[in-house]
């Protein structure tokens, strides 16, 4: 008994061709008995196991059997002849794919001939399936296929078309070589040149291209690069691109493609959108082996957005250069110019300083106490001038590399200490904390000593200029061969934003708080410069609301020169040179008397010697208060109504203009008069101020008796509308009256208050408004506000107190105060809350019965309090009202100012 495998039966005719598919049903109606296998039924089972392989299986296979290749294969494998089957079922291979058998011949006979099977990838095939002469590609294997005794009887292949991949890949490639062929953006013809010649790297999707560009502006299109063909078969210039092809491309007598076809067809591109901004055309021909499909027509709209693309590129950078180079050519011209005014002011400057200081030093003590001041004021700021100039000329020198560091031999930590001195007595006037911390250095330091006080004074300056409460530190160390000097402070800080442009010449951070707005935008980038020169480096690190510290990192360094006398603070570096918004001491002494007591005028200037000089100058003819800021204005206002306003436009916090739109929008004080004065000259800036509603506008500089002659004029204007206009009087002034027949002054004057709103309803028939309706003495009146926490919501918060104290029907007095302790807790909210989850303030009043409370609840985490945030009237203005509550949390700070009796029963959602 046989234990061996037997062979399995062969398949008679119906299972043969029966699971065949459509290639199955082919197979079963041919007369194969005209073919040289024979009828089937004559075949052997060797055959009839293989037939039965090929067509029961999805993957594209073909069966040869036999000396004349005789032809078996499946639904998979005939879509991949097209047109060939099913006339190729049972012919001859060699017939079928003759276009192709050079290629196939060598791994068909060698796979038979040698029983070793063949695997060739990406197989580059003629094929003629779709009427014309096809570049196609097969991944295909051919293996020995065996007879019933065991030897070749014929050929048995698998095999998948991976046309697309190839060509896919390969056009992938060609867009990656363009697109990276443009190197430096010299110009756009020298660009597309590079791109052109990139596309020579695939003659078979692109047997030859031309690219066109348009000029800017101008009509046409000309030649600017050709690949694959002679320039001269294509028009150099065109009207447009129908023009660019001659009527048959194959008249151009130009092959391509893998099999060295005449190319008979090309295609013309727009670079440029469908919008019409377009740059030019490109020209690209078809490869005669591959039909124009859609793949074929992406890839050519793909590489001429990349041609469109790199021309729109080279033109921007053309036009970027051409910008770089005038603004090059203008910041020479600008720096040459600095340098020759920078030097033509110190002629004038010097016969102006010189004889003042002269006259100051001979004959001072005996002038008169308003000469001698008038003097000094102009000797400090002709000083603060030339030190500004000073400024400019160095900052000149230095870019135009002319400038250098002369090191000496200097005692840094003294002079240091000296320096920082200088303006102690700025930083304690502004209830600062200077603490200068420079031990003697273990070894000596050689710096420039003039270069060395400008660094140190500016960094310091700064730090008074921007910090309001706690304190500045300075320190010196050595840290190995470099010498650190470290500039700290507890001020407003710096926005993230601002800290990579804080060393650049003239950049002014917006929107920071500070002691003034004055400055040339000079100061840090001259720190950096003069630290370059050392040969060191300068940086900041800053959080908004917590400080600033600015370090300087120079190295001992080497003389330059032999030392001389020890380094000392120069005179320019003293005073109010420094510090122009510092309050300079009044040495006149006593004013002579207004001529017109009566009229009060208000200035407004954040430099204090401005205010002196307008102080000294209008105090002879009416009553002058003065206010550093726009905020301190509106306070003094809220006070006492001044007759006339006289501001400076560029200040600190509140400006000018704001101050001015506070103003009329307040109907208490809309009407009154507001001068400006302002380094800001020009017809532009007048006619903006008018715009903004100021009555009079004066540039500086300007002649005294001129500003007072437009005083005089303002006031005269705005008593002339009074006089026009009857207005009724305050009650408590109207009782004053009756109570005498019409004679008697109040004994006290009354306290100020400022309406809330202008009656709604019309005159009654006395010609007294009617009073504002009043509620009931039951009935409560809510309010609830919220307001962005800036200093300029005050103004608002104090409005809005007063309308609704006056519709509550509440003392004015009482009204009064409570509006005054109210905004001083509103500003405590503003001022003191760092790092707010929330920058806003909330503020709720309630009245009932003549009892009232009033909360402000801010949204951040108050600073650990230091005696320089006392001003010293908040706590007793407060206090004076009532009872007050402050409830701290970390979520904010609520403080609650009551009057009138218990809590009140409402749902205290602020308390």
């Amino acid at each position: 008994m046989s234990t061996g495998a037997r062979p399995s039966p062969a398949p008679g005719d119906d299972e043969l061709f029966g699971d065949g598919g459509e290639n199955g049903r082919l197979m079963a109606a041919l007369d194969w008995s005209t073919t040289p296998v024979g009828p089937v039924e004559a075949w052997p089972a060797s055959l009839r196991h293989a037939v039965r392989t090929v067509l029961v299986s999805r993957f594209p296979m073909i069966l040869t059997w036999g000396p004349r290749y005789t032809q078996f294969y499946n639904d998979a494998y005939a879509t991949l002849i097209g047109t060939k089957h099913p006339g190729a079922i049972g012919d001859d291979l060699r017939v079928t794919l003759a276009e192709g058998w050079a290629a196939l011949q060598e791994p068909v006979e060698h796979a038979m001939a040698a029983r070793e099977a063949s695997w060739i990838p990406q197989l580059l095939l003629l094929l003629e399936r779709a009427g014309y002469r096809e570049e196609t590609y097969f991944t295909v294997s051919h293996a020995p296929a065996y007879g019933d005794d065991g030897r070749v009887a014929g050929m048995h292949a698998v095999c998948t078309e991976v046309t697309r991949q190839v060509l896919a890949e390969r056009r992938q490639r060609l867009l990656h070589d363009v697109a990276t062929s443009t190197g430096e953006l010299v110009d756009e013809t020298a660009t597309v040149a590079a791109m052109a010649a990139a596309l020579a790297g695939d003659p078979l999707d692109v047997p030859f291209a031309a690219v066109y560009l348009a000029a800017p502006g101008a009509p046409g299109l000309r030649r600017a690069a050709v690949v694959g063909c002679a320039p001269g078969q294509l028009p150099e210039v065109a009207a447009s691109p129908d023009e660019l092809l001659p009527p048959s491309v194959a008249d151009l007598g130009l092959t391509g493609g893998p099999f060295g076809d005449a190319v008979s067809e090309a295609v013309v591109c727009p670079l440029g959108g469908p919008d019409g901004d377009g740059v030019g055309a490109l020209v690209v021909g078809v490869n005669p082996n591959r039909a124009l499909d859609e793949e074929y027509r992406s890839f050519h709209e793909l590489l001429a957005g990349q041609f469109a693309a790199a021309v729109r590129n080279a033109r921007a950078y053309a036009e970027e250069r051409a910008r770089a180079e005038a603004l090059a050519e203008l910041d020479q011209a600008k720096t040459a110019f600095f340098a020759n005014v920078s030097h033509e002011l110190r002629t004038p400057l010097t016969l102006l300083l010189g004889p003042i200081a002269d006259t100051l030093a001979e004959h001072g003590p005996a002038l008169p106490a308003g000469v001698r001041e008038s003097l000094t004021l102009a000797l400090r700021n002709g000083q603060r001038l030339q030190r500004l100039v000073n400024d400019l000329l160095e900052f000149v020198s230095i870019e135009a590399g002319r400038a250098s560091a002369v090191r000496v031999e200097t005692d840094v930590a003294a002079f240091t200490t000296e320096l920082a001195g200088v303006l102690r007595a700025a930083a304690e006037r502004a209830g600062l904390r200077l603490t200068v911390d420079c031990p003697p250095l273990d070894r000596p330091a050689h710096v420039d000593p003039r270069m060395w006080e400008k660094i140190v004074l500016n960094l310091v300056a700064n730090a008074v200029k921007y910090t309001f409460v706690g304190g500045i530190d300075v320190t010196l160390r050595a840290d190995g061969d470099d010498l650190v000097l470290t500039v700290a402070d507890t001020g407003v800080g710096i926005p993230a934003a601002e800290l990579p442009h804080l060393f650049e010449r003239f950049h002014r951070g917006v929107g920071t708080a500070a002691r003034s707005r004055e400055g040339s935008g000079l100061g840090l980038a001259l720190v950096r410069e003069l630290v370059t020169l050392h040969g060191g480096e300068v940086s900041a690190t800053s959080e908004p609301g917590t400080g600033s510290t600015f370090t300087v990192r120079v190295p001992f360094g080497a003389p330059d020169a032999p030392a001389g006398a020890p380094a000392v603070p120069s005179a320019s570096s003293r005073g109010g040179v420094v510090t122009p918004w510092d309050d300079v001491p009044d040495a006149a002494g006593p004013r002579t008397p207004a001529s017109t007591p009566g009229t009060s005028v208000l200035v407004v200037d954040d430099n204090a010697d401005m205010r002196a000089y307008l102080t000294r100058l209008l105090s002879p003819v009416w009553t002058v208060r003065t206010a550093t800021n726009g905020q301190e204005a509106l306070e003094s206002i809220a006070a006492a109504r001044p007759d006339v306003v006289v501001t400076d436009v560029m200040m600190p916090g509140l400006d000018g203009f704001d101050l001015l739109r506070a103003l009329r929008a307040d109907p208490a004080v809309r009407d009154l008069p507001v001068v400006m004065l302002t380094a800001r000259a020009g017809q532009e800036a007048a006619v903006e101020g008018f715009d903004a509603g100021v009555d009079d506008y004066l540039a500086k500089p300007f002649e005294s008796a001129e500003l007072i002659g437009r005083l005089r004029a303002v006031l005269e204007r705005a008593a002339g509308r009074a006089a026009g206009v009857t207005r009724p009087a305050p009650p408590a002034e109207q009782s004053a009256t009756a109570a005498a027949d019409g004679d008697a002054v109040p004994a006290v004057p009354p306290r100020p208050h400022l309406p809330a709103a202008p009656p709604a309803t019309a005159p009654s028939a006395g010609g007294q408004a009617p009073p504002a309706p009043v509620a009931p003495v039951d009935t409560a009146v809510r309010r609830h506000w919220r307001f962005p926490s800036d200093t300029r919501s005050v103004a608002a918060l104090r409005r809005r107190l007063r309308a609704l104290f006056a519709e509550a029907g509440l003392d004015e007095d009482l009204a009064y105060d409570l509006v005054l302790a109210a905004c001083e807790a509103a500003t405590n909210a503003i001022e003191h809350a760092q790092d707010p989850a929330e920058p806003v303030i909330d503020v709720g009043a309630e009245v009932v019965g003549g009892r009232v409370e009033v909360a402000v609840r801010d949204y951040g985490r108050w600073r650990e309090r230091v005696p320089s945030m006392d001003r010293g009237r908040g706590s007793m203005l407060m206090s004076a009202v009532g009872q007050i509550t402050a409830t701290p949390s970390p979520a904010g700070t609520t403080v609650v100012i009551r009057t009138g009796g218990p809590p009140l029963p409402s749902d205290g959602a602020l308390r």
